[in-house]
């Protein structure tokens, strides 16, 4: 499926949540400051045009089986196949007989047991055909297979997957599942892409006729980008939101997909927003019968309700009021409300997958050591540090586990001061658990300044106050943390620029800080004279940058 391409900004390598920060793996900072080469940082690190896919949660695979199992279309395949042991006659074209058709209905509930009664032959019909459709499933997916016998006749046996599915064997459940789930998506495109239709109903001369069938072709291609967009877009803002808050309004998902980040919708994009949410209610209503989505349509009614409106107010009779009145929550959604679910996470995935996409689940970087865990979501473009975490954190003990992070943060390569602010937060998950592996750094001079402070937050008592060199280096550490995890955001910067203890001696101050032997004292020093709102300061600041790159 065609991934969009949206930076996550929904997370920072502080573990905040919603605050607009990425990590290192973006080109701002290199924009800039020009910080990045000098630090051994190469042109991958710097890949701007990268697709950033978030990380998801997802349930065990057992789980997502039984999932599977549950949805009504899927289990009808499976118990249809099961139907036809040890053969079942079908026509020349693998479809059940006419004399199986309605008992295929009764067997999955669908009709009831009963002789028809007048009354009850629209409902039998609709039986047969959702029937009809779960037999075409189970032969989409191989769960029955079709044969010929030695006389000539056509008959269909249970597949070899049936048996592996029926006592729930995850894998096989799951590949069974997502073929599914593809067939369908597929089925939806070409239902959207057929209301254009040539005209002529094909019955042109050629030229004709293959420019129709350009039309329809140009318009499924359409129908699949829209439906891969809003899958994406149903992905990212599943990937975010709060438990409990993943239903999003079908006007929201439309206005996600044409609006402009940052921009009000204007009359024009409004009806490019209904038009968008009348293409993907039936699309969304066919997915919703595989399980990926939870999908309440659009009411018809609305249509009538639109018409009857129209009509009124060409005759005079329309409201005079310029503001339409405001919906409820109930008549909102009328409108249309759209879920992921998790077989929904679990299958889009698996196409961004295919497809050549990191798509990365929450607890992928937590499977090993501190040292690959800082690592990892310091260099990592699309993570949650925070839950990434607490993933890691999760059933080992606090002195151990700090002892590891700390010793995991030293360095003085390109992302140290990063992994340093990791370390600071995971401690801070830890707590006062932790204290006795913090201070038993308070004199290492790249974490000693960090612990105080993290000592110092804790309420501790007895913490002694760093040397001033000590301080100097936390400060310019601390501030390269936060100017690698912006990418160099100046709205985000500006308010730790405007608190740096500079005094009313400016110059001292940055004498002092020039002289840092850090690897980023040059690059927070330009930032400062970038961004200090006090004039004198922040040229006192651009001053010390030149001297400090001078040394360097």
């Amino acid at each position: 499926m065609a991934a969009r391409r949206r930076r996550n900004t929904g997370t920072s390598s502080a573990g905040a949540p919603g605050e607009g920060a990425v990590l290192p793996a973006d080109l701002e900072l290199q924009d800039l400051y020009g910080a990045f080469a000098e630090h051994g940082l190469d042109d991958d690190d710097l890949d701007d045009s990268a697709v950033l896919v978030p990380p998801v949660r997802l349930p065990a695979e057992s789980e997502l089986a039984e999932q599977a199992k549950a949805v009504p279309m899927f289990a009808w395949a499976l118990k249809l196949a099961r139907w036809t042991a040890p053969h079942r006659a079908v026509d020349e074209f693998g479809d059940l007989t006419g004399p199986d058709r309605l008992p295929a209905a009764r067997l999955l509930g669908l009709a009831p047991e009963q002789p028809e009664q007048p009354e009850e032959g629209n409902a039998q019909e609709e039986a047969v055909v959702e029937a009809m459709r779960a037999w075409s499933l189970a032969c989409d997916l191989d769960l029955v297979e079709i044969g010929t016998t030695e006389a000539g006749e056509h008959v269909a046996v249970p597949g070899p997957d049936l048996e592996p599915a029926e006592e729930g064997d995850a894998e096989t459940v799951l590949e069974l599942w997502l073929t599914a789930a593809g067939i369908v998506r597929e089925l939806a495109v070409e239902a959207d892409s057929q209301e254009l239709e040539p005209a002529n109903g094909g019955g042109g001369d050629g030229e004709e006729d293959e420019e129709g069938l350009g039309e329809v072709e140009d318009a499924r291609d359409e129908a699949a980008e829209l439906l891969d967009e809003a899958l994406q877009v149903l992905y990212e803002t599943t990937a975010f939101a709060e438990p409990g808050t993943e239903t999003v309004p079908l006007g929201v998902l439309a206005a996600l997909l044409v609006v402009p980040e940052g921009e009000e919708p204007s009359d024009e994009l409004l009806g490019d927003i209904t038009d968008v949410m009348v293409a993907l209610d039936p699309m969304l209503a066919d997915l919703a019968e595989l399980g990926l989505l939870d999908y309440r349509p659009i009411d018809p009614e609305l249509f009538d309700e639109e018409e009857g409106e129209e009509a009124g107010e060409a005759s005079g009779a329309g409201r005079s009021e310029a503001e339409p009145a405001e919906l409820d929550e109930a008549e909102s959604a009328r409108f249309g409300l759209v879920r992921l679910t998790p077989l929904g996470q679990y299958g889009i995935r698996q196409w961004l997958l295919e497809d050549g996409y990191d798509a990365p689940l929450v607890g992928d970087l937590a499977g090993g050591d501190a040292a690959a865990l800082l690592r990892g979501i310091s260099e990592a473009a699309n993570v949650l540090p925070e839950e990434e975490l607490k993933v890691w954190l999760t059933d080992r003990e606090p002195v151990a586990a700090a002892r590891e992070l700390l010793a995991a943060a030293r360095g003085n390569d390109a992302y140290a001061p990063v992994r340093r602010m990791l370390c600071q937060s995971a401690l801070t998950v830890l707590g006062a658990p932790a204290e006795p592996a913090v201070r038993e750094v308070l004199d290492d001079p790249e974490l000693g300044g960090g612990a105080r402070a993290w000592l110092v937050a804790l309420g501790a008592a007895e913490v002694p106050a760093p040397d001033r060199a000590t301080a100097l280096w936390t400060v310019v550490d601390a501030f390269a943390a936060q100017l690698l995890d912006t990418g160099g955001d100046p709205e985000q910067l500006r308010e730790l620029v405007a608190e740096l203890p500079v005094t009313d001696a400016p110059a001292d101050y940055f004498a002092e800080l020039w002289r840092v032997d850090h690897p980023y004292t040059a690059d927070v020093l330009e930032a400062v004279g970038e961004l200090h709102p006090d004039r004198a300061v922040a040229k006192e600041a651009r001053k010390a940058a030149f001297k400090a790159r001078s040394q360097g």
